[in-house]
């Protein structure tokens, strides 16, 4: 660069440092901070991701998450471990004494023998029917059943009613134990497994639940069967069968009845 007075302007003469003076051994304050470890911002940084971050899953949220899967798993449960409730929670309808709360008829066809409502056939092979003397809608029933031999007899529901077979159909000329007949005996309503689960001679426990338009029978524990009818039915009474046309005998204890009212 020019001076204005004229002559070109020199650059300072460079200073040789004295290897004596300690200042020449001094680091300035830029490299101090450089060799203090201060690196540059781009080394220390991880590269920044293009890709979307996710939104984690808050802890909070988890216990409120398991609880509406269970409800879900809860709803979706089969119906025959809806509300079963054990057979001590059902009234008993039979005192094991006597007939009372029940509509005996005049021909000797049941008695109550030591704890046990027995059904007999008279000589004549007519049949009977013995009927609670109370009606009963939405109910749970219950009782233990033995017969040996061929017999045909049933449980009686509602109105028009719905029977549960027991025994050998007179019509089929087989055992259809817990089927429902209505006039007939659907497909869908018979007890498929019945045989496997029945045990002949001795007491079998056989349950049904009558829920609005819906029949279910339990055999010694296990589901069986199921009706649903065409339409809606009214309450009756509760029925046992002795069926006309056959000697036969077949006996109930522990009969027990639990109305939804």
């Amino acid at each position: 660069r020019e001076r204005r007075g004229g002559g070109e302007a020199r650059a300072p003469a460079a200073v040789e440092e004295d290897p004596a003076d300690p200042r020449a051994h001094r680091p300035s304050p830029a490299r101090s901070r450089r060799r203090a470890g201060s690196l540059p911002r781009e080394s220390i940084l991880p590269p920044r991701s293009t890709e979307r971050r996710r939104s984690p899953v808050m802890p909070h949220r988890a216990p409120a998450l398991a609880v509406a899967l269970l409800g879900a798993c809860l709803a979706l449960a089969p119906a025959a471990a809806e509300d079963v409730p054990p057979t001590a929670a059902l009234p008993a309808i039979f005192n094991g004494r006597d007939l009372e709360g029940w509509k005996a008829p005049a021909e000797p066809y049941w008695t109550a023998v030591d704890g046990v409502l027995v059904g007999r056939n008279d000589a004549e092979k007519k049949g009977s029917m013995l009927y609670t003397a109370r009606d009963y809608g939405d109910v749970i029933f219950e009782a233990e059943v033995r017969w040996t031999g061929e017999i045909a007899s049933g449980f009686m529901l509602r109105r028009p009613e719905v029977q549960v077979q027991i025994g050998v159909s007179r019509s089929l000329k087989r055992d259809m134990t817990c089927s429902f007949y209505v006039g007939g005996y659907p497909e869908e309503a018979q007890a498929k497994r019945a045989a496997e689960l029945l045990r002949p001679g001795e007491w079998n426990r056989i349950r049904v639940r009558v829920r609005g338009r819906t029949f279910t029978v339990w055999l010694n524990g296990e589901e069986v069967s199921r009706y649903t009818a065409p339409e809606p039915s009214a309450p009756g009474p509760i029925g046992l069968q002795i069926h006309g046309g056959l000697e036969m005998k077949v006996e109930f204890r522990d009969v027990r009845a639990l109305a939804a009212d």
